[in-house]
């Protein structure tokens, strides 16, 4: 394999990924859509390690199996070891980016038969999402972006530019998928790609793409430090496990704020929660620190068939359910 330009920039960050968290692994995996991103990452690792491809035929495009179908030949002929094609079904909940994301992400984690999977992301992307974050207000933990490193899934790109992965494709003559859905200005990521990153690299000079991904990395560090002593302080004022545990409201309510929803936080998801906001949280906070009387907190359940609140009995947080 060619070892200048955009080849050797990918090969640096996919050595130094493999090195940092898959030194023991034989053999991984790369999510493949055919686009540029994923197409230079698979040509890559497979040079690195044995490698698979999972390529996620969402059916939501006419001619989605033929895409599907070029992206596993694209696959054999670069150096993996295998390609598969998994179709899907796509729901509506939560609109159609979120709904696509999770069944793909299902797909993958079904697929991936106990090995980890790549998946390439790029700096853009993580530029993209700390906006995003920003713009909803969505807290630390969403400003902080995706994790490199959260198995099973692995982004050795996070600090590559987008522009590198083309400069593969060119580089190992392979021509890439266009994806009409990244020129919809329906979507919210293209227009942040194309309108808003644009502008503000012009009035500022340029460099705002590395400066977010350079403002997630720092948060991550930050919050991941805040999650460590909140599941130490979590011990200290919980009683009971699940859904029938409980918090003890006196030494919550001397803890730091930042610490506090943390623990909170934590001890949500412990319950049964999913998908929970930053509003929740807040909310739930409130049931400490002013209570007034006031009744419980509906938040995200993970429950079958069952919504979760959060609720104030005395001196102490509990956790109650209602059947749906």
């Amino acid at each position: 394999m060619d070892r200048q330009g955009s080849v050797a920039t990918v090969r640096r960050a996919v050595d130094e990924f493999a090195l940092a968290h898959y030194a023991a692994e034989r053999q991984w995996c790369v999510a493949l859509s055919g686009g540029a991103d994923s197409l230079a990452l698979a040509a890559v690792a497979a040079h690195v390690r044995p490698t698979v491809a999972l390529i996620v035929d969402h059916g939501l495009q006419a001619g989605s199996d033929a895409v599907a179908t070029v992206a596993r030949d694209q696959a054999m002929g670069v150096g993996c070891v295998a390609a598969h094609v998994i179709r899907v079904d796509v729901g509506g909940h939560g609109g159609p980016e979120a709904a696509a994301r999770a069944a793909r992400y299902a797909a993958l984690d079904e697929a991936r038969d106990g090995a980890p999977v790549l998946i390439a992301h790029t700096l853009d992307d993580q530029a993209e999402t700390v906006l995003l974050g920003l713009g909803r207000g969505s807290g630390a933990r969403s400003i902080a972006g995706m994790l490199p490193y959260d198995p099973p899934w692995g982004r050795p790109l996070l600090g590559v530019r987008r522009s590198v992965t083309h400069g593969v494709c060119e580089e190992l003559g392979l021509t890439p998928w266009q994806d009409p859905h990244n020129a919809d200005p329906r979507f919210t990521r293209v227009r942040l790609r194309t309108e808003v990153l644009p502008l503000l690299e012009g009035v500022l000079g340029g460099g705002v793409a590395e400066a977010l991904a350079r403002t997630a990395t720092s948060l991550r560090e930050d919050t991941d430090t805040l999650d460590e002593l909140a599941a130490d302080a979590l011990l200290t004022v919980r009683a009971g496990e699940g859904v029938d545990s409980r918090l003890d409201v006196a030494h919550l309510s001397a803890m730091p704020a930042a610490l506090r929803r943390r623990v909170i936080r934590r001890w949500l998801l412990d319950g049964g929660g999913s998908g929970l906001t930053d509003v929740q949280i807040r909310g739930v906070d409130r049931l400490v620190v002013d209570w007034r009387g006031r009744g419980g907190v509906a938040v995200g359940s993970s429950l079958r068939h069952q919504r979760l609140f959060a609720d104030r009995a005395g001196d102490a947080l509990t956790l109650r359910t209602e059947r749906v």
